[in-house]
């Protein structure tokens, strides 16, 4: 139900959308009054595109209500809080608590990366909130600085934008040959088609805390095919200001997920680099060998001469939350990338 009223519009008869806080590829972010409880939340409002079949449309509204159903099965300080899902004129509005503060995405562009202390400290929050998602058969996989918010004041941490989560037991988005998400950001094993994990999620974390101390990610290329050559051969290089941080950064950009640092390890290493000062290395699960090396180089090899190359990718939008200041439209896009087989993988230091 949707009525007008001055001040703003209603919808459902209790939410009041007064100023646009964000806008991005998925729709618009909304400040709004809650006239029921009294008090400020943020609605966000599915674009409606009468351009698909209705297949696209149903698969939409789909996406948006896989969004709330994983965020309602979690409760958890650093995630954030949905208060209910309504339907204005068919399109579906998730409402969630109001954080007063921008994206971690914000914070870098407007005043530069943070610290190795602070990037630490955002780190073991994002931790608690995957352990806490996990732990509820929930995958985010669009764990990106835009999706994470830092409250004014309190600095708390929160995860947000669950938009192309996957929710065991739930139907995905995910079509053969097709991904949603941000190849800066996501796994090689994710970008391969070879299946998704806990562990994919913490390769993204590995991604982001190199942007937060570096300023970009070390994935950033040119072009979507460099980005996905990087992700999935070039040689990684944390930035230089990664360094206190770099135990923890390399065991979490480690291609293979079966060497992977999982969420309690990497919490643990960071907690100990902020009582101590000092990085604890990762254990020996995180390290490679040169057998492990050519292993990886060969199944990079293989993928790509089965075609997976040729991935298509659908870029999801800005990742605006509801409460960052308005973005312009990130376009939702769909690319191909082809090319001969990848070469193999550089050494990575451990």
């Amino acid at each position: 139900m949707v009525s007008e009223r001055e001040g703003g519009r209603i919808i459902a008869g209790r939410y009041r959308l007064e100023e646009t806080l964000g806008r991005g590829g998925m729709g618009v972010v909304w400040g709004a009054t809650d006239e029921l409880l009294g008090r400020r939340v943020a609605v966000k409002e599915i674009a409606q595109d009468d351009s698909g079949t209705a297949a696209e449309i149903r698969a939409r509204r789909a996406g948006t209500l896989r969004e709330a159903q994983a965020l309602a099965q979690l409760r958890h300080p650093h995630v954030i809080v949905v208060h209910d899902v309504v339907e204005d004129d068919e399109r579906p509005c998730i409402v969630m608590e109001l954080i007063d503060g921008g994206s971690l995405a914000d914070r870098i562009a407007g005043r530069g990366p943070v610290d190795a202390h602070e990037a630490a400290r955002i780190g073991i929050a994002l931790l608690g909130a995957l352990r806490a998602a996990h732990a509820a058969g929930v995958l985010h996989r669009d764990l990106k600085p835009a999706n994470v918010l830092i409250e004014s004041g309190t600095g708390r941490v929160v995860l947000t934008d669950f938009g192309v989560a996957q929710v065991e037991g739930a139907t995905t988005l995910t079509e053969s040959g097709s991904f949603v998400g941000s190849p800066e950001y996501t796994a090689p094993e994710r970008i391969a088609g070879s299946g998704t994990g806990p562990a994919s999620d913490l390769w993204s974390l590995g991604a982001l805390l190199c942007t937060a101390v570096g300023g970009t990610s070390p994935f950033h290329r040119d072009s979507l095919g460099g980005v996905v050559h990087a992700v999935l051969s070039d040689e990684v290089r944390p930035p230089p200001q990664a360094g206190p941080l770099l135990p923890v950064v390399r065991g979490l950009l480690e291609r293979d997920p079966q060497r992977r640092l999982d969420a309690g390890q990497a919490e643990r290493m960071l907690r100990a680099y902020l009582e101590t000062g000092r990085t604890p290395p990762a254990p020996s699960r995180a390290r490679r060998t040169p057998r492990d090396r050519l292993v990886t180089a060969l199944l990079v090899a293989a993928m790509a001469a089965a075609g997976v190359s040729a991935v298509a990718l659908l870029i999801s939008g800005s990742g605006d939350d509801g409460s960052g200041p308005p973005r312009s439209p990130s376009p939702t896009t769909s690319v191909s990338t082809s090319g001969p087989p990848s070469p193999p993988l550089g050494p990575q230091h451990t």
